[in-house]
Formats: structure tokens, C-alpha cells, sequence
């Protein structure tokens, strides 16, 4: 089971995006798969088609100690869903028992979801006890980054707390990148890449995922982009680095 923190403290960059549809190019594949949303936004479930205002998801599992079976629903075939749950944001107010909360999404992650290929969890914009609750269970972590010198920060800062939280884990957490929203004729866009494959060589996945009017727009619709357009730019790109992920090809 490959357990994949979907994480940039930058938002903007296609952090659910990116979960959503990676996550359904795998089911699709045959995979098994089982998505986390740790953002309180919720916006995974509602890019999913999940419009229930008041579900109980992960806000449950950290705060109520309530199973994970009892917080997770079927959205497409090999696909499952853990929603946030309405009061997740409650979360980053803990004053008590924040280390015994980070063990317990691994622990029910490594216990639950063992019939999982991959579990892919979507994580919050922010530097907060969410994104180290999701850096404590991963296995392994995917940087969305699109073209900017803003994004390239906040990398940057993201890096750094990797860094902190490896030495604490003591053992360091396999890396991947994804270049998202990518304007290939964009001179910036294009010297955002070079700089990531001159700093992280052998870590940015081979395909970069190029911008489309598609993928902004099928959130509002609830599908994924193999459902909304099926043969568009988009659905090609996280279909192709479904398989970059899966197989290892960076560039």
C-alpha cells in the first residue's frame, strides 16, 4: 500500500486537483484507492460530487475517536472517499494530545485500509498540525508546483518543514513532484522546471500537467475529468502521470 501526501503549503497550486483526478486515473486502472481529504474546506468531497453540508469524516476519526469504516463512502468504482467532515478545522485549535492524534491517523490508516493500493491524502495551504498529521502516516509525498517563482517559495518553505519532520520520524520520506497548471510556451513556466530538475533531479515526474479550461470547470459539475472530458489535454496529463507515479518516470 503506497500512502501519498498530496502537500504544498502554497495554495493554488492543484492540491485537489491533483488528488482527485490521479486518484481516479488509479481507480480506473484497477487500482484500489482511497482518498483523505485533511483540507477543512471539503473541497475533494464536492469536486467528487459529494454535496452533503454536514458529513462526518476525519473530524470524527481525530476528534471522536470513530472508526474509519464508519466515516468513509464509496464515490466510483475502486475509489473511496474519507470526507473532512464539518468540524475539522477544530483540529488545528488542539492543545492536548496532538501527538497521540498524529499516531492515530497512521495507525488506522496502516490497520484499516490494508486491501488499499494507494491512499492519497489531500492536504490543507497551511503549515498546521494537519499537514504533520498527513506527513506522520505518509509513506511518501507529491508536490504539486505550477509555473511561478511564488510557488518555487513556497516549496522552498515546505521543504524545510520535510526536513524537521524527518528528523523526528528518523528516516526520510520518498519525494515526488508534479508540475501543475503548465504553460509550456510561458518562458517562466519553462524556467520554473528547469530550476526544479537543477535542484530535485530524479524526483519531478515525467508529465507535466498543462493548464485547461476543463479542469477548472469540472469541479462545479462534481466529475473528475475522465468524466468530463475524457479525451481533453487534462484527462491525457493525469492519466500520464498516473502512470509516471506508479512506474517511477521522472524526467
Amino acid at each position: 500500500m503506497r500512502v501519498i501526501a498530496v502537500i504544498n503549503q502554497k495554495g493554488g497550486v492543484a492540491k485537489t486537483t491533483t488528488t482527485a483526478n490521479l486518484a481516479s486515473a488509479l481507480a480506473r486502472s484497477g487500482k484500489r484507492v482511497t482518498v483523505i481529504d485533511l483540507d477543512p474546506q471539503g473541497h475533494l468531497a464536492t469536486y467528487l460530487g459529494v454535496n452533503e453540508r454536514r458529513l462526518a469524516g476525519v473530524d470524527r476519526l481525530l476528534l471522536a475517536d470513530e472508526s474509519l469504516s464508519s466515516v468513509t463512502m464509496d464515490v466510483r468504482d475502486n475509489l473511496t472517499l474519507v470526507p473532512a467532515g464539518s468540524n475539522l478545522d477544530a483540529v488545528e485549535q488542539m492543545t492536548n494530545g496532538r501527538l497521540a492524534k498524529s499516531k492515530l491517523l497512521k495507525q488506522v490508516i496502516n490497520e484499516s485500509l490494508t486491501d488499499q493500493d494507494y491512499v492519497l491524502m489531500d492536504c490543507p495551504p497551511a503549515s498546521g498540525l494537519l499537514d504533520i498529521f498527513a506527513l506522520y502516516a505518509a509513506k511518501e509525498v507529491l508536490i504539486p508546483v505550477n509555473g511561478d517563482h511564488l510557488s518555487l517559495h513556497g516549496l522552498s518553505h515546505f521543504i524545510g518543514t520535510l526536513k524537521k519532520v524527518e528528523s523526528v520520524l528518523g528516516h526520510k520520506i520518498p519525494l515526488h513532484i508534479a508540475l501543475t497548471r503548465f504553460h509550456p510556451r510561458r518562458r517562466l513556466a519553462r524556467d520554473v522546471m528547469q530550476k526544479l530538475l537543477e535542484y530535485f533531479p530524479g524526483r519531478v515526474l515525467a508529465t507535466p500537467v498543462r493548464e485547461t479550461a476543463a479542469l477548472a470547470e469540472c469541479p462545479s459539475f462534481g466529475k473528475t475529468i475522465f468524466e468530463y472530458r475524457p479525451r481533453s489535454v487534462g484527462a491525457n496529463d493525469y492519466r500520464q502521470l498516473a502512470q509516471d507515479l506508479e512506474l517511477g518516470r521522472t524526467m
